[in-house]
């Protein structure tokens, strides 16, 4: 190790010490232990670019271990990603570019949002997926437009975590090459040593898993470092796993090795003790960066800039001599054309026979396929439960990136996880799936692509007691109110193929929301009143007869929008005349205009009833004290689900009565 990269490494520990000891928050162990191999990968195996953050073939890295961000930060300043020092200076402050963990679309740089452990690796192994689907769509012999790796780094914690094994089951499965994982293995965690819960062989367990292992012994090795990321790229069969031996803490003479450094600011004179044991200059000045560091970093992105202008002439090659190629990137890469499918008329078109809308959403789905090339998606071992096969294409397997049909196995955390990977990848547009009740399994996930702000399709079918037979363990019942609960996700329960189709294209001409399509597996008749109106999240579908003096209101959503219909029709036998409306999406009806919320649930109608076959969780807003709910109380039963139906009160006779009786109250 030359004396400029010992200083360029210690300037990592240095500077993320520093910010962390000014916020008097934060996490410098990881820092400290994992700055030498972050500055070798970056250094001297990443292709990135600084002046071009959202280059095409750029390396991506993921730091998993989000706790850990000052080392990212740290990198993203030294190569001139734009983060000043007084952004360092104000690192876990409020409106500040140095958040406490990494978040995406708020740094630049940072690839992907993390924090929750785990969670990187599985989007990494999404942007591996990516990148070899790609690759294997655009590229030609001698023109490798699409070839780059995909890094995590992360610690025990990550390990310990189920979703990295999840997702690394997959990754070994399928292959990829281009996925190379960095374990920083310094065997403490908040708690202490990790022998008090952690003593697997990981080795052994990445190896079962289809890995390649390799283990540096030595942390601060930079030439042993970078000896394992070149074995790793070697390898064209398997992804790598490189554990990477590293004292947590590392310099600070009183925490090195020790749980203390985990979470908590050094402090002060450790700080200082920290400068003079790195024979850092001047330690008792803060945020002191001598000049030769920088230097020596913009060297470094300098190879960044080559390699990305050797990689524009080839692109631009490419292009000239595949025209109808350049067509079809410029296609995967821009946004979906929203007018266009609007006012395409097959997109639309329905058969008017009953169907269940996860039938719809098949149909949907392999419409779409052939106007969206770049639709990629799969399901949760459920694809002929849910309906996301894309009919005439091939599987997406180690044997055939091409293939557009995902099969995630029984991982419904990790699917989630890589369906964010392989959206802040770019170049696609993918759709994941499982029941409606297994979205517990995948919450965090959509958690975090609601916080991220990428538009991931979840295809969640079985949405109810309709599941029937199956019983209580498979029946949803409070999932629609947790997903409703998420800022920023489209949670949409259409009725019939009219809504389904709008749920659709919501989710893919959207840029920013993710959506969720909430489907029912039992058949539901198509109203007469539906319309793309069900893209405003709440519209009148079957009016009262004299909507200037309505008795009340029904609100239903799904399967009970029908049942809601045919009670109006009963009710109007009694001279009791009620409006229906639909309310497939209460996000997008809490965006539109108070003139239009108005128009839909004037505020002088207080007799109300809202029909869900879930819980009744969030309904207040909409019935008010004056109204009631026709809901599920418990979590159902095994039996047909028409009987389930019976059982719980979804009739026609039972809406009646609590419709009357709410009408009769507001009189």
């Amino acid at each position: 190790m030359s004396n400029i990269d010992t200083t360029c490494v210690n300037a990592i520990r240095v500077l993320a010490a520093d910010a962390i000891q000014k916020a008097k928050s934060g996490h410098p162990g990881l820092p400290l232990g994992s700055a030498a191999m972050a500055y070798e990968l970056w250094g001297n195996h990443m292709n990135h670019n600084a002046k071009n953050p959202q280059w095409a073939n750029r390396d991506r890295f993921i730091l998993s271990g989000g706790h850990g961000s000052t080392l990212l930060y740290s990198l993203l300043h030294f190569y001139g990603y734009g983060l000043t020092l007084d952004d360092m200076k104000e690192f876990r402050q409020d409106g500040s570019l140095t958040p406490g963990h990494p978040e995406y679309g708020h740094t630049v740089g940072v690839e992907a949002t993390t924090g929750p452990l785990g969670a990187g690796m599985g989007m990494a192994v999404g942007m591996a997926m990516a990148e070899a689907h790609l690759a294997a769509e655009f590229n030609r012999p001698g023109f490798d437009v699409v070839d780059h790796y995909t890094f995590a780094l992360g610690g025990d914690g990550c390990m310990m975590e189920g979703i990295s094994s999840e997702a690394f089951s997959l990754a070994g499965t399928l292959g990829l090459s281009k996925l190379i994982i960095l374990y920083d293995s310094n065997q403490i965690s908040i708690e202490g040593n990790t022998d008090i819960a952690f003593r697997e062989n990981v080795q052994a367990r990445m190896a079962a898993f289809g890995f390649q292992t390799i283990t540096v012994e030595d942390g601060n090795n930079l030439e042993e470092i970078g000896k394992a990321i070149e074995l790793a790229k070697a390898d064209k069969e398997h992804p790598s796993f490189i554990t990477v031996k590293t004292q947590i803490g590392f310099g600070c003479p009183a925490k090195q090795g020790k749980a203390s450094a985990h979470g908590e600011p050094l402090g002060e004179e450790n700080v200082k003790a920290l400068k003079e044991n790195l024979g850092w200059p001047e330690p008792d000045k803060t945020f002191n960066i001598p000049q030769a560091v920088y230097d020596h970093y913009a060297e470094l992105a300098a190879k960044g800039e080559a390699a990305e202008a050797a990689w524009d002439k080839l692109f631009a090659d490419y292009c000239a001599k595949y025209p109808e190629l350049k067509a079809r990137w410029d296609k995967f890469h821009a946004p979906v054309d929203a007018d266009a499918l609007m006012s395409d008329e097959e997109f639309w078109a329905y058969e008017d026979k009953p169907q269940a809308t996860r039938n719809v959403s098949g149909i949907m789905i392999n419409r779409l396929k052939d106007k969206l090339p770049q639709l990629f998606g799969g399901s949760a071992d459920l694809a002929p439960s849910n309906k996301t096969h894309m009919e005439g294409e091939t599987d997406f397997s180690k044997e055939n990136y091409a293939g557009r049909n995902l099969h995630f196995g029984v991982r419904e955390l990790a699917m989630a996880a890589i369906a964010n990977g392989i959206t802040l990848h770019g170049g696609l547009r993918t759709y994941v799936a499982t029941f409606f009740v297994f979205s517990d399994y995948a919450k965090p996930m959509m958690r975090l692509a609601a916080l991220m702000g990428i538009p991931v399709t979840y295809v969640l079918t079985h949405d109810s007691i309709g599941v029937g037979e199956d019983g209580p363990t498979h029946e949803p019942i409070e999932q629609l109110a947790m997903l409703r609960s998420l800022p920023n996700i489209n949670v949409f329960r259409p009725a019939d193929a009219t809504e389904t189709a709008a749920g659709w294209y919501l989710a893919v001409t959207a840029k920013k929301t993710p959506t969720a399509l909430v489907l029912t597996r039992q058949n539901l008749p198509q109203l007469a009143g539906s319309s793309k109106d069900a893209l405003k999240g709440a519209y009148v579908v079957s009016e009262a007869k004299d909507a200037a003096n309505m008795d009340g209101i029904i609100i239903g959503t799904g399967s009970e929008v029908s049942l809601a219909v045919d009670t109006q029709a009963k009710l109007a036998e009694e001279g009791i005349d009620v409006r229906v409306v639909s309310m497939p999406c209460m996000d997008l009806f809490e965006q539109q205009s108070a003139e239009y919320k108005e128009s839909v649930l004037p505020k002088k109608v207080r007799a109300r009833v809202a029909v869900e076959a879930l819980s009744d969780f969030g309904w207040g807003k909409y019935v008010g004290l004056d109204g009631a709910t026709v809901s599920m109380e418990g979590f159902g039963a095994s039996a047909p689900g028409p009987l389930l139906f019976k059982k719980f009160g979804f009739t026609v006779e039972h809406v009646s009565d609590v419709v009357r009786q709410v009408v009769a109250a507001n009189k």
